[in-house]
């Protein structure tokens, strides 16, 4: 017979069943509006809503892997590098939410099954976890689905939160919902935190303390530090950047800092003629939008998928008129590929981090950093608090609250090169020295296949 906490947790799941589908339905105007103006949920309703996932063969040892989307896609590179080496018949997968984490995961992880997460809905995760049959599920940073723990909980997985946080932003929430998050918290075997500040915030919601380890950001391990790496590089010659040209990038943007970017660069470019804009929009919806913003400044531009060396060499050409360049007329340069920010930063001598002027919280700024640009963002920067503070306690970066201290920061970096310079060298040595966290990670990973399961009532 089935036992009473049994009852009360299928009583629970279907309940969230119900709450999900009410939701869905109050929010479906809106669904359907971002689907048909931007293309978001189209794809991948199989696997979401019914749990159809690829089936896995053979009885190898599985490790699913879930990561929400492009940012923490990427951040597993360097994990699932290292993990693999050291269990080479190890089987892992790896699911995202959004459809940028889905088609860089496709792409960064070519030789692993790459799908869509389910919804949190009972008959979907239970179906994914029955086609999967994971021996471990882990969470990258902080994906707390309470049906899709307990389908892992019922098929005998180990269950693990790596690279943790909880922000000013999202703690207060959780917190409001204490009981709910305490009992998930109860059913997780590990969660390596970013700091010592948010392993505090998930023992205060209910996290066993002996399960909570501090084990650093893989963020910072995951950030390359040569300037001359091959894709980087590459990318320099594509664009036709040239050894002496200052590039100015604006990266992870949103509205609207790619029109204060493009003003910024339109009143200093006569100044600066070996000035070069990039632009790197957050989402590929906006690329589109973008666009248009360059179009009507009337400034050259032009779109990365469409880029070869022969276009940028005679549209610089066309602009010159003795021998030089205009500085003006140098072609203003949008990013609309997803996944290549990473490198392009390694083209940068001047950064500006986006997300960071309006609501969103930020933008990953170790990126920028590692490669020795000097680093600037907005002062809205509260989900990479800790990130900033280190920052700037080191010197490192520098906080535009404005428009006006935005050109400051740009108009100083190429007046004073000096500046930019010692500003880029400090904030790749903070990088360096916080190296480490992805072996700490692995090692309590690995160390929860030979710990005997542990695990508090639930109920």
């Amino acid at each position: 017979m089935m036992g009473k906490d049994s009852r009360v947790a299928r009583l629970f799941s279907w309940l969230l069943n119900f709450v999900y589908l009410a939701l869905i339905a109050v929010f479906s105007p809106l669904i359907a509006w971002q689907a048909v103006r931007t293309g978001k949920y189209r794809e991948g309703f199989r696997e979401k809503l019914l749990g159809l996932v690829p089936a896995r063969e053979g009885d190898a040892t599985c490790v699913w892997i879930h990561a929400v989307s492009v940012g923490e896609v990427n951040l597993l590179a360097t994990l699932l590098r290292e993990w693999r080496v050291g269990h080479p018949t190890w089987r892992f997968v790896v699911s995202t939410t959004s459809r940028a984490g889905y088609e860089l995961a496709c792409k960064k992880y070519a030789d692993l099954t790459v799908f869509y997460c389910p919804l949190d809905f009972s008959w979907a995760v239970r179906t994914a976890m029955r086609r999967v049959r994971p021996t471990m599920l882990v969470l990258a940073e902080l994906e707390l689905w309470p049906n899709l723990i307990a389908a892992a909980l019922e098929h005998g997985a180990r269950v693990a939160i790596i690279n943790g946080r909880l922000s000013d932003y999202s703690f207060p929430g959780y917190r409001r919902v204490r009981p709910l998050v305490a009992r998930m918290l109860r059913q997780i075997d590990l969660v390596a935190a970013q700091n010592e500040e948010s392993a505090g915030r998930f023992r205060t919601l209910g996290a066993p303390p002996d399960r909570v380890h501090v084990t650093g950001s893989l963020k910072y391990d995951g950030a390359q530090t040569d300037r001359n790496n091959p894709r980087t590089a590459a990318f320099r010659q594509l664009a036709g950047i040239e050894a002496d040209d200052v590039v100015f990038l604006a990266g992870s943007t949103q509205e609207p800092e790619e029109q204060l970017a493009i003003e910024i660069f339109r009143r200093l470019a006569p100044q600066h003629p070996r000035l070069r804009l990039i632009i790197v929009p957050r989402h590929p919806e906006r690329f589109d939008t973008v666009g248009k913003l360059l179009e009507e400044s009337a400034l050259p531009w032009i779109r990365r998928s469409e880029l070869n060396r022969k276009r940028v060499a005679t549209q610089l050409a066309d602009n010159s008129r003795d021998g030089t360049v205009a500085a003006a007329t140098r072609p203003i340069l949008l990013v609309d590929t997803v996944g290549e920010l990473g490198a392009w930063w390694g083209a940068a001598h001047i950064a500006f981090v986006g997300g960071s002027f309006g609501s969103r919280g930020g933008q990953n700024m170790i990126e920028p950093a590692a490669y020795g640009a000097a680093v600037s963002f907005g002062s809205n920067t509260r989900n990479f608090r800790d990130i900033v503070a280190a920052l700037l306690a080191a010197e490192a970066a520098v906080v535009v609250a404005d428009a006006e201290q935005f050109e400051a920061f740009v108009r100083r970096c190429l007046e004073e090169p000096q500046f930019a310079t010692a500003l880029g060298t400090r904030a790749q040595a903070l990088v360096k020295s916080q190296l480490g966290a992805t072996r700490r990670t692995v090692r309590l990973l690995d160390a929860l296949f030979e710990a005997p399961v542990t695990r508090q009532d639930a109920a």
